[in-house]
């Protein structure tokens, strides 16, 4: 029997597929091994993290063309793309290209602000437009207009041998119901449910009327929903740092407790001028880890999670964890694999 009060619909795991500087092809072919495996296990969604200047996904909407061809049922989303590092119209093209690949699998998360490091990387990224470039939600805004078709020209029509439309071509009806906001304040929440996105929860968030992180989160999944026209329905996916540990080998278990301790005073109080709350990372059996979701406040109200990889292990840690969850955990949670 499920120990929370509703049973978890939706099971999916989030990935950063870290690479090698030296050989980048097997860090992604990893990545690409790891969601046909999440396939196989039964998971409903696979997720990459969007990571530019660093050794991981820069470019998620390339892996998961590929992983489209590579699988055949199981969803693909991210978690989230910085569209402050993206023109809206071409990300909109290039969304709606995976989408129709993936014959409407695709779940893009995206977030606002300014690109991390921008007074280092403002040069490269906008040379010429740095100091007007608009990074709030205003670009994510023009994004769900061009993929869900609004014009984008007044010119449609053929223009010597060639056809041109005034949208966004290939046009993917069902892709801006399944956008996702990555939010961790209210007013992403409010904004996400008024513009009648999805809204993606991770183990961050702002501590803006409570120290609990629990509390915090519930408060943003309400007001999301406050806010949405969809009201109590309207999709929201959690994304805590989980790792069961029943198959797990000694070894294993040592390095991700030592893991998770080294990360843990961080969740004890508000970290930095922005007051960031961090949630601990949940280590154990997945009867331990389920009794905890179960007494988590915002866990009780949400029946989707995408459960955050740790960034750093192996290959065969994630193999390990991810079958546990998907074996152990995630029956425990009410969850039944899919066929």
């Amino acid at each position: 029997m499920p120990l929370t009060s509703k049973p978890l619909r939706k099971l999916g795991f989030l990935t950063i597929g870290l690479f090698d500087e030296a050989d980048p092809r097997r860090g992604h072919e990893s990545t690409l091994q790891i969601i046909e495996m999440g396939e196989r296990l039964g998971f409903d969604s696979a997720w990459v993290r969007h990571r530019h200047l660093q050794y991981g996904i820069s470019s998620p909407m390339t892996v998961l063309a590929a992983a489209s061809q590579r699988t055949s049922r199981i969803e693909l989303g991210t978690a989230v793309i910085p569209v402050g590092w993206e023109n809206p119209l071409r990300l909109a093209e290039d969304l709606a290209t995976v989408d129709v690949l993936s014959r409407g699998r695709l779940n893009p998360g995206v977030s606002v602000g300014p690109p991390n490091h921008y007074d280092q990387v403002k040069g490269a990224l906008y040379p010429d437009t740095a100091d007007v470039e608009d990074f709030s939600h205003e670009r994510v805004r023009r994004l769900l207009d061009f993929v869900r078709g609004e014009p984008v020209t007044d010119f449609r029509g053929v223009e010597g041998f060639e056809v041109f439309s005034d949208r966004v071509q290939p046009h993917s009806p069902g892709l801006g119901r399944r956008m996702w906001y990555g939010g961790g304040s209210l007013r992403s929440a409010r904004w996400a449910g008024e513009h009648g996105m999805n809204l993606l929860t991770s183990s961050v968030v702002k501590a803006e009327e409570s120290e609990d992180f629990a509390e915090i989160q519930l408060s943003h999944l309400r007001t999301f929903r406050a806010h949405h026209p969809d009201g109590d329905r309207a999709r929201v996916s959690q994304g805590l740092v989980v790792i069961p540990t029943d198959t797990a080998s000694p070894e294993q278990r040592v390095k991700y407790e030592q893991y998770a301790l080294q990360r843990t005073p961080r969740t004890a109080t508000p970290q930095g001028p922005a007051r960031m709350m961090f949630a601990p990372d949940l280590v154990g059996t997945s009867e331990e880890i389920a009794e905890r979701l179960a007494s988590h406040a915002a866990f009780r109200e949400v029946d989707e999670v995408a459960f955050a990889l740790p960034f750093t292990f192996d290959h065969e840690d994630y193999v390990q964890i991810l079958t546990d969850i998907a074996t152990r955990l995630g029956p425990a949670l009410g969850w039944q694999a899919a066929p």
